[in-house]
């Protein structure tokens, strides 16, 4: 007799946009959910009542770095201003903060010299160690799919791992053993900024050349392709010897401030040719843009369009200090932000215009990122609180909106479907 079927009941279950009640999960007897059907039309599969609770779908967290969980509880108190000595560029017009004024006070580069000391520390254990916390905690909250953008690829003098995607693959493992599936998004990371000195401190992410990454990164594609990682390092335990099944590789060139033109053009070129999501941070702070518009005489997403870099297999992350007449164009290209609100408010960086992406028909995803806190539903509520604080308004959202609503539950990767808005 073959095995029954599990049916979970549970209040209510959101389906198409709504709660509703008297409707279950049917699942095979593995457990692996096949279906919904009325309580009513049930008839002998196993049923599990889940009293006082509703059931969500899996949520989608599409921006972390899980080796940053280690740094929850650590930074939150003033450094004084002789701690900073990030590379930034001064920040002449436009209002924005000079050098000078930046180091007068903590903020986002202060924390970055402290998450950098925390980087320099970890070996591929602690990468794993660390990243198998946040990955569980974000399971624990209801995640199901994590997009982990990895900058961590060197010994922390800067040299080669005899394999160049180890730490890669311990994140990979972690979140195997898990459960999460996750989207492995390898960061290219070149240098410092523009006319900026190099950081020892950033040894760690450095891969020079845009032949280097790529060819790093086909070797890790090709890993997780044959669905064996085992390599002959010591840090690779047996029992982590094999990468999850769901698992898959994307491109995520640092910053317009880490990845030189040249660099990033070959990147996304190589994302578009093979058709790999690609990621990157953008405008996240006014520094960076500042610097950006020293060097090429425009802003990040303006550089991104002229350069035909944008398209519906992007993601902007952050994409905070954007002029609104710049997001028009931006929605044009088909591109997608993700959102990181809790690291956002706990940073300083400043505030998503979600209500203008919206406005213009962009997708905006959500994301975890430092992990200061593991909470997408608080990221929701934060992606429209932050912008209550600024407009002095109640509401500014459109809950009814369907983008608005799936923010935290969709745009993750189908290996069976097409969707052009999916950021994983």
């Amino acid at each position: 007799m073959p095995d029954k079927k599990i049916a979970w009941l549970p209040d209510l279950l959101y389906v198409a946009g709504r709660l509703e009640s008297g409707l279950a999960l049917v699942g095979d007897a593995s457990g692996i959910i096949a279906g919904i059907a009325r309580a009513d039309e049930l008839r002998d599969e196993n049923r599990v009542r889940l009293w006082r609770r509703a059931l969500l779908p899996g949520m989608i967290n599409a921006h972390s770095h899980a080796f940053q969980r280690v740094l929850r509880g650590r930074t939150e108190y003033r450094t004084g201003s002789t701690s900073f000595s990030g590379g930034l560029m001064p920040a002449e017009s436009g209002g924005r903060p000079t050098l000078n004024e930046v180091k007068e006070r903590d903020s986002f580069w202060t924390w970055r010299e402290m998450m950098y000391s925390a980087a320099t520390r970890l070996t591929p254990d602690d990468v794993y160690d660390a990243s198998r916390m946040a990955f569980l905690e974000m399971a624990l909250s209801g995640i199901t799919a994590v997009g982990e953008f990895h900058y961590l690829h060197n010994a922390p003098e800067g040299t080669s791992y005899d394999d160049s995607n180890l730490l890669a693959k311990e994140v990979m493992h972690a979140a195997g053993e898990v459960g999460l599936r996750i989207a492995l998004l390898r960061v290219a990371y070149a240098r410092s900024g523009f006319q900026t000195e190099p950081n020892p401190k950033q040894a760690r992410f450095v891969e020079s050349s845009a032949d280097a990454y790529l060819r790093n990164l086909e070797g890790l594609i090709a890993s997780v392709s044959r669905g064996s990682v085992a390599q002959d390092s010591e840090a690779l335990a047996d029992d982590r010897a094999n990468t999850p099944q769901a698992a898959w590789v994307g491109v995520a060139p640092h910053s317009v401030r880490a990845v030189p033109l040249d660099y990033l053009r070959e990147v996304i070129a190589y994302a578009n040719e093979n058709d790999l999501k690609t990621h990157m941070h953008v405008a996240e702070q006014p520094a960076e843009v500042s610097a950006c518009i020293e060097e090429y005489g425009r802003t990040p997403i303006a550089l991104l369009e002229s350069e035909a870099l944008l398209s519906a297999r992007f993601t902007a992350v952050h994409a905070i200090h954007v002029t609104p007449k710049a997001i028009p164009s931006f929605a044009k290209s088909g591109a997608m932000v993700c959102a990181c609100p809790t690291t956002e408010r706990n940073l300083g960086d400043g505030v998503v215009p979600a209500d203008e992406y919206f406005k213009h028909g962009v997708p905006v995803c959500l994301g975890t990122d430092s992990h200061a806190q593991i909470d997408l539903l608080e990221d929701v509520r934060e992606l429209e609180y932050h912008l209550r604080l600024q407009k002095l308004e109640r509401a500014v959202l459109e809950s009814r909106n369907p983008t608005v609503r799936e923010s935290a539950t969709s745009f993750v990767h189908d290996p069976d479907a097409s969707q052009r808005n999916s950021t994983l």
